[in-house]
């Protein structure tokens, strides 16, 4: 016996793209480059790891899954600084994860309601952990298409309300991946009433939130807005953040969730029995990363330089919009997303993401992801930038 709805599941986006490549052989004769993945390549602040290693005698103690209170309290003051909170209770209102993806994962099995035909809304192109998330905690996924006609942005008024009725939670992710769009605070107010009126879940996906170009104006994030309309118990609000695009700490597998005390109190039970506790010394080096902005901003400025660099060679041979925030170029491709990156392996050896992997067909049967590319800045300078010159060769070329 097998749990049925992982026969739900549908392959997820590098195995495709694995499967995409399986025939083709790579340009030898230029260096392999990839944009195809997300995964920070800046290096890990060292102060982070000087505190790993100091804690290291700590792996003989058992980690407590709420967390430290030193990591809660760096994590609660990192809040409410840089979201112009109030308060947030370190106590009730902060959740160690071990990374955002297990983290969005988790919520899901924990909050959904199986029993009465339960509903999950979610963008469209989305972070695949959100259906996978939804569809093993026995709820349908309603996917709300996010192109360049809406801005990137869904329409969350054009949902009728009978599918409001059933929806038990909603995913929303800002700065959104792939299209880099960040959600406004009227729309954000929108969603938080519709919560509060159809007793609904918002789960926020924050992860890119300290990536941006304009140093005054950050990204806004849901709890911030919720503070805005009066509600400083978050009530039906959740966010999560990471330490991995925010620090270069993807390894670290460290991050949190906050916000409705009621939904954590219920989320940590559960988490407590899941087993997932955070690894002592990750729980210091954590509260290290949360506590200095220094690395974050000096981050900011190299993730800038290569949108800089590569916006200026690519901007005559691809359309696309500037991200508002985040790491990814969502560029249109002249031919088949999937044609485009077979293409670019074979001759210039270069690895980016098909965006119809990132989506699904939606009703009309169209996939808002197909002829684009995710690319992913993640690289050094020196390699973006290279990228970039392989790819308007061979856009040239088509």
């Amino acid at each position: 016996m097998m749990n049925p709805d992982l026969e739900r599941l549908q392959s997820y986006p590098f195995e495709r793209l694995r499967k995409l490549f399986a025939d083709i052989t790579p340009n030898a004769e230029l260096a392999p480059i990839t944009l195809g993945i997300g995964e920070p390549q800046h290096p890990a602040p060292q102060f982070v790891v000087e505190s790993l290693q100091q804690h290291l005698p700590l792996l003989a103690k058992y980690p407590a899954t709420r967390g430290i209170a030193e990591l809660r309290q760096a994590i609660a003051n990192w809040l409410q600084q840089r979201f112009s909170l109030a308060q947030v209770d370190p106590e009730t209102q902060v959740l160690p994860v071990s990374g955002t993806r297990e983290g969005l994962f988790a919520i899901a099995q924990c909050l959904i309601d199986r029993s009465s035909n339960p509903l999950v809304l979610a963008p469209n192109p989305f972070y695949q952990i959100y259906e996978g998330a939804a569809l093993l905690a026995g709820a349908d996924l309603h996917l709300l298409d996010c192109t360049s006609e809406n801005q990137f942005s869904p329409d969350f008024s054009a949902v009728p309300a009978a599918v409001w009725q059933r929806c038990q939670m909603l995913y929303i992710c800002t700065p959104g991946n792939p299209t880099g769009k960040v959600m406004g605070a009227a729309d954000l107010q929108a969603l938080i009433e519709l919560a509060q009126r159809y007793d609904f879940v918002i789960v926020s996906d924050e992860c890119y939130s300290e990536i941006y170009p304009d140093e005054t104006q950050p990204p806004l994030g849901l709890l911030q807005v919720c503070e805005q309309m009066g509600l400083q118990d978050y009530r039906r609000c959740l966010v999560f953040h990471s330490l991995s695009k925010r620090s270069n700490l993807p390894g670290l597998r460290s991050g949190f969730v906050a916000g409705d005390a009621t939904l954590l109190q219920q989320f940590l039970l559960y988490r407590t029995y899941q087993g997932c506790a955070m690894p002592m010394q990750n729980q210091w080096a954590s509260a290290a990363a949360w506590s200095d902005e220094t690395h974050v901003r000096h981050n900011r400025e190299l993730y800038r330089s290569k949108f800089t660099a590569v916006c200026e060679i690519l901007g005559d041979c691809l359309d696309y919009s500037q991200p508002e925030a985040g790491f990814y170029l969502w560029p249109q491709t002249p031919i088949d997303d999937t044609e485009f990156a077979r293409g670019l392996l074979q001759q210039h050896n270069l690895t980016v993401l098909p965006g119809r992997y990132l989506a699904r067909d939606s009703d009309g049967g169209l996939n808002p992801g197909s002829h684009r590319v995710r690319l992913a800045l993640v690289a050094p300078e020196s390699q973006c930038v290279e990228a970039a010159h392989r790819i308007k060769r061979y856009v040239e070329s088509l």
